[in-house]
């Protein structure tokens, strides 16, 4: 096989072979759910789609499992501000993620595990890592306390800092490290947190070390090790995860297992709104609820992938409108090509194919596989029409270009079909009566509208512009 990937664990991109040939296993951090998804998790979740899609398309079986995490501080806070029970938040949020996803077109995984389901395997694993002299629990404060937190010591761990690439005195002195506390070393964290008073009853599980509920580094360890085993191929997250949660699990998969976790790691590259980081304090926090307010999915879809997964992602409304104009290109050449013959299998061997394959073989080069878009949409445009169907076929395995053209051109507008088709016979009989000022006027009424009327042998037509 050809793929090559960049592995933020070696810093190089590097030829890619499953563990178990012809099946690739890959886990990549999902939701915390208790809020909206916004475009950073769109950025990240179209990265990996993106390379789900292209793993399939090259032949291989793919387990592929993205995780919910469904017990965490800021949900128990929303829930407790709601008035609501923790499964009634998440599941709302859940519904809520499904629906911004399947707008943007993405596949589901293979299995999308909730935390919840996944304690007792949690709770094996702390036990291990107890064993191993990996984890300590902290004296409860209070006399007679039930137990207090289990905390991973990291310095008795050797590799700790590999997927960073620091060292243990470099990470402590990081701003991202916690303040000392109860910990023996500030670089420790938390594998299971015990109960406090006050808490709501579904935020807690009994346990060997007292009623509480898991750390958020432990919960994608334990998922990821029950339905993919140890070692897996792929792990994906966003960046910001590199430090501290992946260089966590590591710690602790690791650590109790005492062999390697996964072979690859992969970060997409973070997401700004304007040239700026994305900020609810700044004003410039978006949720994929919004943007799809003004845009369709396949739009975004299309302007996420147009960048290299591992790149920055700069975010605007004028780059986005841009963007609807280009994916407007594609589908008005598979429009104007007629009937379009889709072929049952892609034949690699054609130029264009092999030059879409060798972009995405190259650590998922998206860009360079759209630009053999446009090649070939070019190449409709100047009368191979026969050319249509590799066009959609391969914008299929992005998971672009599978709606009817007309369709698509005609969609995303407030004004409604029918109120266009009677202005339409309006014009045309405004047009049959001589009335061409009348005609006119109607036509710069629609285009005010956003409808741009194209007069062909076969009557008038219709886009939105």
């Amino acid at each position: 096989m050809s793929l090559r990937i960049h592995n933020t664990l070696t810093r190089r991109v590097e030829p890619f072979a499953p563990i178990d040939p012809g099946h690739v296993r890959m886990y990549v951090c999902g939701i915390t759910v208790y809020d909206l998804c916004h475009l950073g998790h769109a950025r990240m979740v179209l990265a990996f789609d993106m390379a789900y899609r292209w793993l399939l398309a090259s032949g291989w079986r793919v387990t592929y499992v993205r995780n919910i995490t469904d017990i965490e501080d800021k949900i128990i806070r929303r829930a407790v501000e709601r008035g609501l029970s923790i499964r009634a938040l998440t599941d709302e949020m859940i519904a809520a993620m499904h629906r911004d996803f399947a707008a943007l077109g993405v596949l589901p995984p293979t299995h999308e595990p909730r935390a919840t389901d996944f304690v007792p395997q949690m709770q094996q694993l702390i036990g291990r890592l107890q064993d191993k002299g990996l984890a300590y629990q902290v004296q409860p404060k209070a006399e007679g306390g039930a137990g207090g937190d289990v905390n991973y010591a990291v310095r008795r761990f050797a590799g700790y800092g590999k997927l960073s690439g620091k060292s243990l005195d470099e990470l402590r002195a990081g701003e991202r490290v916690a303040v000392l506390g109860d910990k023996e070393d500030p670089l420790d964290f938390v594998l299971w947190k015990s109960a406090k008073e006050g808490e709501p009853e579904d935020a807690q599980w009994a346990s060997p070390w007292g009623r509480g509920r898991p750390g958020w580094h432990i919960e994608c360890s334990a998922m990821s090790s029950a339905l993919l085993g140890e070692p897996f191929d792929i792990h994906g997250g966003g960046q910001d995860l590199q430090f501290p949660h992946h260089e966590n699990e590591i710690a602790q998969s690791e650590g109790a297992s005492g062999g390697e976790f996964v072979r690859v790691w992969m970060h997409n590259g973070f997401l700004n709104i304007d040239d700026t980081k994305m900020s609810k304090s700044l004003g410039n926090f978006f949720t994929i609820e919004d943007v799809l307010k003004k845009f369709d999915g396949e739009t975004l879809r299309f302007f996420m992938l147009r960048t290299h997964y591992r790149s920055p992602f700069n975010f605007s409304d004028q780059l986005l409108e841009e963007t609807r104009t280009a994916l407007k290109r594609l589908y008005t050449a598979l429009g104007a090509a007629g009937e379009v013959s889709v072929p049952a299998a892609i034949d690699w061997a054609d130029p264009a194919a092999a030059a879409f394959k060798a972009a995405m073989d190259d650590d998922f080069n998206t860009p360079g596989a759209i630009a053999v878009l446009f090649e070939l949409a070019s190449e409709v445009n100047r009368g191979q029409a026969q050319r249509a169907g590799l066009l959609q076929a391969l914008g299929g395995v992005l998971g672009l270009l599978q709606q009817a053209p007309q369709s698509y051109l005609q969609g995303g507008g407030t004004l409604a079909d029918g109120a266009i088709a009677e202005r339409i016979q309006a014009r045309a009989a405004a047009k049959a009566a001589g009335d061409y000022a009348l005609a006119d006027a109607i036509r710069r009424e629609l285009a005010g509208q956003g409808i741009e009327l194209k007069d062909g042998a076969q009557g008038t037509t219709w886009v939105r512009a």
